[in-house]
């Protein structure tokens, strides 16, 4: 049977380029995006070159109504049976002092409460056996102090989240995951107001450069997969060294 699986944020960066992957991999793919029409379209266009179905939804993951449509929607191509929890935001780079009230809620919003809301829905209706798999960020154990400690305490909450979901869910045969990436070359430095950080940082991480988005998504396919049936509750980091 052919596996059918949902991805949060996937129009672009990490996103998009899972969805590409798990095409490839032989998936059926649902994801959501909240602005990019064109992109996503882009995006659906390759899954169909891939000789796989998908959809593309509208949907914000911080909506609990706008993530149960966007499950509803998936079911047009069958009962999915995993799920990427990938949606993120970043705000302006700065010390904690300086975060506003707006800024620290949009980043718990789409990083955690959206993750949680999403990974809800799929405990719900997931039948016996199935994969989740959450989008971290080694700024979970890194901190990232001056620039985001607000985001990197986000992402602490989501591998705690993935410890405890995957001992909930595991009499199940649902196996839930985490994959942490370090420093990607993607546009979500623009939103922190440094478009250039990940070639700045790139002398700090031992393998002296940023990541690709393939590489981040590489990792999360072999998650959803039978390569990874004895794999839970694990914290894959994927950040060059870091």
């Amino acid at each position: 049977m052919t596996p059918l699986t949902v991805v949060t944020g996937g129009s672009r960066g990490i996103g998009a380029a899972t969805v590409r992957h798990l095409a490839t991999a032989g998936h059926d793919v649902v994801f959501c995006y909240r602005r990019d029409a064109e992109a996503a379209d882009a995006v659906l266009r390759d899954v169909t070159a891939a000789g796989r179905r998908g959809l593309a939804v509208r949907a914000d993951t911080t909506d609990p109504d706008q993530v149960v449509r966007l499950f509803d929607a998936a079911r047009q191509l069958g009962e999915p049976t995993g799920l990427v929890n990938n949606a993120g935001v970043t705000s302006p780079v700065g010390p904690l002092q300086d975060l506003t009230l707006t800024d620290l809620r949009r980043v718990v919003d789409v990083n955690l409460i959206g993750y949680i809301l999403c990974a809800q829905q799929a405990a719900r209706r997931f039948p016996s056996g199935g994969a989740i798999v959450n989008v971290s960020s080694a700024a979970a154990t890194l901190g990232s102090p001056g620039e985001y400690v607000h985001y990197a305490a986000a992402k602490a909450a989501t591998d705690a989240l993935t410890v405890g979901l995957a001992k909930e869910l595991a009499p199940r045969g649902i196996r839930v995951n985490t994959v942490a990436p370090g420093t990607i070359d993607t546009d979500i430095h623009t939103i922190s107001g440094v478009p250039d950080r990940a070639q700045r940082v790139a002398s700090r991480i031992p393998l002296g450069r940023a990541g690709r988005a393939d590489e981040i998504a590489a990792a999360i396919v072999w998650l959803l997969g039978d390569g990874a049936s004895y794999t839970t509750g694990a914290v894959l980091r994927v950040a060059g060294g870091l």
